[in-house]
């Protein structure tokens, strides 16, 4: 008797335990919820691109070619990460008025710090900078950034940030708190220098994205584009950087920068770059396809009728996504519905929804073929994305749709390998979004095919109608779909119990490994924890998030 009072005493004394803890984590849920209110009026100008770009040496680099293809914009495709950098670096420096920045992520590594110190050197020249960049991706500290802007030239604005500055646990608060607002991001990429030339694609500014990391390459894509397109493209960066949503850094630092701080962090960012400047990297560079090219005197630019696609920063606001005018997926339909002979789609992270599945459908029905690449279990980053592509896959494949999955590169499978309890490990390999139209339009952006880029993030993206350009992605996407570089899905009949034809099939990825080809039943190159991590998670009712 005394045991089962003792027992009822101590389960009663738990419960307080229990009780208290959650009216504590409750108390301080609210507390720092409560405090984190984000100050929307922070004193700040409009501004806007320049408006004479013609007489800047940029434009008058180009303009007897304007001339003679009037209403058309100059395109040529940055397929290697390289070639991308260099081109971000020479615009830079070719800059003469104004240099506008958009990106979703920046990260303090080798190539960021090599492109703050052409920016800076733009700023003491007269040009004027403008960094937007969305608080989620952000990996540079809010008082490095601060010292980036204190020159009278640069100024840095954050698109919806976080009120909680510090990282980790308090601003896992605040998501829960503010979910809302702070789960929509904006996703957009662009480089503009004089409102002359611009690159619009996939890649943010970190190393990841330009070949500078020995164990990570994202196989991306972007277009420079130069001509009356980078006005509009302008136009859009413009939007973003005047809207209520972009604020000021200086809204988020408790002190400005002394004289001292600046000599310092200059000092600190010229011997970084010194010391980079005879790596394997810095050599790689001097030699790329761009350089070569810009050495003959010329970038063989291809001509072509252009138009910008692009999300509205009121798009974060539309929680009940109610404004069509917002959103840049009613601005692609037409040329998906207009496709009559071939839809090629290449994007890291697909997730068609059954919405997307019916307009593919309607595509065969019309006799059109569809081909997609997207990232294989094993070489993507986001495990998450891939468990809600993977339930559509066989509807697809019964479309006779051909479905690619890229296969992780050696070294990225002995990472996931090694690092197999950890779910995410693996890095992926294809960040390219990029759709062909009939091999005769193109579109090149940021927008992925998943629910989060066409409801949630912000997008942007250039429509170029050039069979040329067309040829050029489909070399890619053909030399993307080999069978050493991809596997190949495809359904077979599964047998019934008498080895008899059975209704049911079942997905199998052909590949070719040391020249022969081979098939696997299972998802390949990817471990028993992760296969189960994917199945677990597509048991969750998070598509939408996707």
């Amino acid at each position: 008797m005394r045991g089962m009072v003792k027992s009822a005493g101590m389960e009663r004394r738990l419960l307080r335990v229990v009780r208290t803890g959650v009216a504590c984590f409750i108390l301080l849920f609210l507390v720092i919820t409560g405090c984190a209110t984000l100050q929307m009026d922070y004193a700040k100008s409009a501004s806007y691109a320049l408006k004479d770009p013609d007489t800047t040496a940029l434009g008058r680099r180009f303009a007897s070619e304007r001339a003679k293809k009037p209403g058309e914009s100059g395109f040529y495709i940055l397929s290697s990460g390289m070639d991308a950098f260099v081109a971000r670096v020479l615009l830079t420096e070719a800059a003469e008025r104004t240099l506008d920045l958009q990106y979703y992520i920046i990260q303090d590594d080798l190539t960021t710090a090599f492109l703050a110190e052409r920016l800076i050197r733009a700023a003491e020249r007269g040009v004027r900078v403008r960094l937007l960049v969305d608080d989620m991706g952000g990996g540079i500290k809010d008082f490095e950034v601060t010292l980036f802007a204190a020159h009278p030239n640069i100024e840095v604005r954050l698109f919806n940030p976080f009120s909680e500055r510090q990282s980790g646990f308090f601003r896992l608060f605040e998501m829960l708190g503010n979910y809302g607002r702070v789960n929509r991001r904006m996703h957009n990429k662009m480089f503009v220098a004089d409102n002359q030339a611009a690159i619009i694609g996939g890649r943010n500014l970190a190393d990841e994205y330009f070949q500078a990391r020995p164990d990570v390459n994202f196989a991306d894509l972007d277009l420079l584009a130069v001509g009356p397109i980078v006005r509009d493209i302008s136009a859009s960066f413009d939007e973003y950087w005047n809207s209520d949503w972009a604020i000021p850094i200086g809204a988020f630092v408790d002190r400005q920068p002394t004289k001292q701080d600046l000599e310092e962090k200059w000092k600190e960012l010229q011997k970084r770059n010194a010391e980079a400047k005879d790596s394997d990297y810095a050599r790689a560079l001097r030699q790329t396809d761009l350089i070569r090219q810009l050495e003959k005197g010329k970038i063989p630019l291809a001509w072509a009728e252009g138009q910008v696609v692009c999300d509205r920063p009121g798009k974060i606001a539309d929680l009940e996504q109610s404004d069509p005018s917002l959103y840049l997926g009613p601005q692609l339909r037409p040329f998906l519905e207009s496709t009559q002979k071939e839809l090629i789609l290449i994007s890291p992270y697909f997730v068609p929804g059954r919405d997307g599945v019916k307009i593919l459908e309607k595509m065969r029905k019309r006799g059109a073929a569809v081909r997609i690449l997207t990232n294989s279990l094993a070489a993507t980053d986001v495990a998450a994305v891939h468990s809600g592509y993977a339930r559509y896959r066989k509807d697809l494949l019964k479309l006779g749709i051909e479905l690619y999955e890229m296969r992780p590169t050696p070294s990225q499978k002995r990472k996931m390998e090694r690092e197999e309890a950890r779910v995410g490990s693996s890095r992926a390999s294809l960040h390219a979004k990029s759709f062909i139209f009939d091999r005769q339009t193109i579109f090149v952006g940021s927008k992925n095919l998943d629910p989060r880029s066409a409801y949630l993030n912000t997008e942007i993206g250039l429509v170029v109608k050039s069979p040329e350009l067309a040829r050029q992605l489909v070399a890619l996407f053909e030399e993307g779909t080999q069978p050493q570089r991809s596997f190949r899905l495809d359904l077979r009949p599964s047998l019934g119990g008498d080895d008899s034809p059975s209704p049911d099939q079942y997905l199998v990825w052909v590949t070719e490994e040391k020249g022969e080809e081979v098939y696997y039943e299972n998802e390949p190159m990817a471990g028993v924890w992760r296969r189960f991590s994917a199945w677990f998670l597509s048991l969750l009712p998070v598509e939408k998030q996707l």
